[in-house]
């Protein structure tokens, strides 16, 4: 049981907006079509706003229907109403012959039509690539759902996409981004038989399974959530395997708690990985590098350098393509840490998040 919103909308001339005659036309056009499609059509409420104006109507089984003119020639038409799970579309309207009769009625120069927007269903739909566009999931089902002291965890599944893990309304890890672990870790051109391994954060356990395959001496994972551990071990098998079910292992130990106090203590034991893997938080999408989240980027990359072997490299993702700027800020921000350090990058396309996503490799001078 949703809402349901269809939008709807229509270039016209700016001036039969504007002109007053030419307006009360288009509001009566758009009356007679919309009388056509809906039984027991009728006005509330109506206004002008500057040189614009807005027209409510109300329709069959409760719907709320709202036309709004602006002074530059838009003209958007909304429909908002409740879908039971076993109702078939408002009265079989087609959503299609709606726009075309409007826009021929109209003349428009231009109209378009989304599908109907669902709002208010008991998991997200509608997730954001890192840009903040717009995607509407195949999601059909809410696998589990809890708040930890941290943050919103939910699993959900996707039709093409499997279960799905998202943190705080964010796309995380799903069972088909076997390509998002393996580009993080450079499988293929990194070797990591016999090394000593350090993972900040990597709560879906995705990146401690397919690290364990590479037969490392030992992987020390730092993850402060202990209920997306546990989500991910009940329903993200594909990705995380058994590792997940015990805290400790022959190669293996995950430590749960604050990965920064975690490595403040590390540093002072004078402890050397040859890798650190930072698999936390996106880079933060802002016009600056400052505030709160870029200090902790900050201090997670500095304390980092501290614990890496001379050879060691720190393995990270970025963010989205589709955000040169961050980007660009996180560069710079490797440029000004407290040892000097060369990165090289490398991108793919993970399906959960449908963007080519950038992942970085950072070792010291």
């Amino acid at each position: 049981m949703v809402a349901h919103t269809v939008l709807l909308d229509f270039t016209v001339p700016s001036n039969t907006v504007g002109d007053i005659d030419k307006r009360s036309n288009l509001k009566s056009t758009i009356a007679s079509v919309l009388k056509d499609h809906f039984d027991g059509l009728k006005p509330l409420t109506e206004s002008t706003i500057d040189d614009s104006f807005f027209v409510l109507y109300t329709g069959p089984r409760g719907s709320l229907i709202t036309v709004r003119g602006y002074a530059e020639g838009l003209v958007t038409v909304n429909i908002e109403y409740y879908k039971q799970d076993d109702e078939q579309a408002l009265m079989s309207l087609e959503w299609r012959d709606l726009e075309a009769d409007i826009a021929m009625a109209l003349n428009s120069q231009r109209s378009k039509r989304l599908p109907p927007v669902r709002r208010g269903t008991i998991y997200d739909l509608y997730l954001t690539l890192s840009d903040e566009r717009l995607l509407e999931y195949d999601i059909d089902k809410l696998v589990f759902e809890a708040r930890s002291p941290y943050q919103k965890v939910q699993i959900v599944h996707s039709k093409s996409l499997g279960n799905l893990l998202v943190l705080d309304e964010l796309q995380n890890m799903s069972e088909a981004d076997l390509i998002y672990t393996e580009t993080l870790m450079q499988r293929g051109k990194e070797n990591y038989t016999g090394k000593e391994i350090v993972i900040l954060g990597g709560g879906d356990g995705g990146l401690l399974w397919e690290l364990l395959k590479e037969k490392p001496k030992y992987v020390t994972m730092l993850e402060i959530d202990d209920i997306v551990m546990k989500a991910c071990s009940e329903h993200m098998r594909s990705i995380c395997g058994d590792c997940l079910d015990k805290r400790k292992g022959d190669n293996y130990e995950i430590i749960v708690g604050d990965c920064v106090k975690a490595l403040a203590h590390m540093i002072e034991e004078g402890r050397q990985f040859d890798y650190v893997f930072g698999d936390l938080t996106d880079i933060p999408i802002s016009t600056t590098p400052h505030g709160d989240a870029w200090d902790f980027i900050r201090l997670i990359l500095n304390s980092s350098m501290k614990v890496l072997k001379p050879s060691g490299k720190y393995m990270t993702h970025g963010n989205g393509a589709s955000c040169p700027e961050s980007l660009s800020m996180f560069e710079d921000v490797l440029a000004q840490l407290s040892v000097p350090v060369a990165f090289t990058k490398d991108r793919a396309f993970v399906p959960s998040f449908f963007e080519v996503w950038i992942f970085y490799q950072v070792m010291r001078k």
